[in-house]
């Protein structure tokens, strides 16, 4: 079963930054879709906000972090990071790490939970006024 383990959030001002991990276990697939989602207070739905495949290390984002957000791997460690800058309250969020096999890494695909069977505990990021 795979296993993702989510740190590194916390409370941060407005402008400021914040690196997150994911650090995967027992991945299935040699190469994986591995996305950072969100969910904001009050909504139902986790948001897609950053993709990388694992194979190459191409990356996709969200247009609401374009430019702010970097989304990385470790792959001697098997972790994902996310490099978070620029901060707005609007950030404020649970962060989760998820993961899914094969290369079809697309936002139009990857960025939809509903793909999703492995996802980590999340993190918090909080960023204030």
């Amino acid at each position: 079963q795979v296993q993702l383990v989510e740190s590194g959030g916390g409370s941060v001002q407005a402008g400021g930054s914040v690196r997150l991990s994911c650090a995967a276990s027992r991945l299935t697939y040699s190469s994986n879709c591995m996305v950072w989602f969100r969910q904001a207070p009050g909504k139902e739905r986790r948001e897609g906000v950053a993709v990388i495949y694992t194979g190459t290390g191409s990356t996709a984002y969200a247009d609401s972090v374009k430019g702010r957000f970097t989304i990385s791997q470790d792959i001697a460690k098997n972790t994902v990071y996310l490099q978070m800058n620029s901060l707005k309250p609007e950030d404020t969020a649970m962060y989760y790490c998820a993961a899914r096999g094969g290369s079809m890494c697309h936002p139009s695909v990857s960025f939809d939970p509903e793909r999703f069977v492995s996802w980590g505990q999340g993190t918090q990021v909080t960023v204030s006024s």
